[in-house]
């Protein structure tokens, strides 16, 4: 009598997953019975790690010759416009605020120093003592921009 209660406490315990019986709760439960309820579950398994992650890493095959093409036009481009702008800024009808943040992208993005002056003239004729601050506190690190290694 005790036998059978036994035997059904035991199905009580059990579950039915993917048409086997796996264990609730028991702590006994191999590892290998562990693992196949784990992978069946919503989440996925962890990845192992190998000894040698860099060679396991994902090679990108050669650059694309378009790709590396087209960066180069663009570039290119780029260079043409900031040639052009360059006597053209004065032509803008621009606050002094906006002045200088055109001329400091101009310097930023052609790497011209020699910019640099004039940034300072538009961040000293910026009224708002906030904005003005910040202009200068700009010119500054671009100077130290320049400047790094010397």
């Amino acid at each position: 009598m005790f036998g059978h209660n036994d035997d059904n406490n035991q199905k009580d315990e059990q579950q039915v997953h993917d048409g086997g019986i796996v264990p609730m709760h028991d702590p006994t439960a191999s590892p290998a019975v562990l693992q196949n309820d784990t992978q069946t579950s919503d989440v996925p398994p962890v990845p192992t790690l190998s000894a040698n992650p860099i060679s396991d890493a994902p090679t990108s095959g050669p650059a694309d010759p378009k790709t590396a093409s087209d960066a180069v036009d663009l570039l290119d481009l780029k260079q043409k416009a900031l040639e052009q702008l360059s006597p053209l800024v004065s032509h803008l009808d621009q606050t002094p605020e906006e002045k200088f943040r055109t001329t400091m992208m101009m310097v930023q993005a052609s790497d011209d120093k020699s910019l640099l002056p004039a940034c300072y003239e538009a961040a000293q004729a910026i009224t708002d003592e906030k904005a003005k601050a910040q202009a200068l506190l700009d010119v500054v690190n671009e100077i130290n921009y320049f400047t790094q290694g010397s």
